[in-house]
């Protein structure tokens, strides 16, 4: 079974804040990755979690992106990303067919980062 935490977050969140919205979202789920979109994979952040973590990061396209339908909503995150929560649809896409959210959205401290936690597939 796969568990992954996806992450929206904005350019200026530090590991703190990745890991804020991890706490406030994984709780005793075991996790098998971190998922966020394409343009977010490589910041420095997210790999130094994922490091602490050893668990892959898992990059989503735009376009898988705005595939699945999110439990939470955003307008403004609706308008530039064409999906209701990063968080929630990053974790869906990565987990596949069969996703289903068993956290939805959650909001980091400082309001830097969102986490969701997915699962599914084998």
């Amino acid at each position: 079974m796969q568990v992954i935490a996806g992450f929206g977050f904005r350019g200026s969140a530090g590991v703190d804040s990745l890991r804020d919205a991890l706490r406030r979202t994984a709780q005793s789920h075991k996790l098998t990755a971190l998922a966020t979109p394409a343009d977010k994979a490589t910041a420095a952040s997210l790999r130094a979690l994922a490091t602490d973590l050893n668990l892959p990061v898992i990059a989503v396209t735009t376009e898988n992106l705005g595939q699945p339908n999110t439990a939470t909503h955003s307008p403004r995150v609706q308008r530039l990303r064409n999906t209701g929560s990063v968080a929630e649809a990053a974790a869906l896409s990565a987990v596949g067919v069969g996703a289903r959210l068993i956290s939805t959205r959650q909001v980091s401290h400082d309001r830097k980062a969102t986490c969701a936690v997915a699962e599914g597939g084998t």
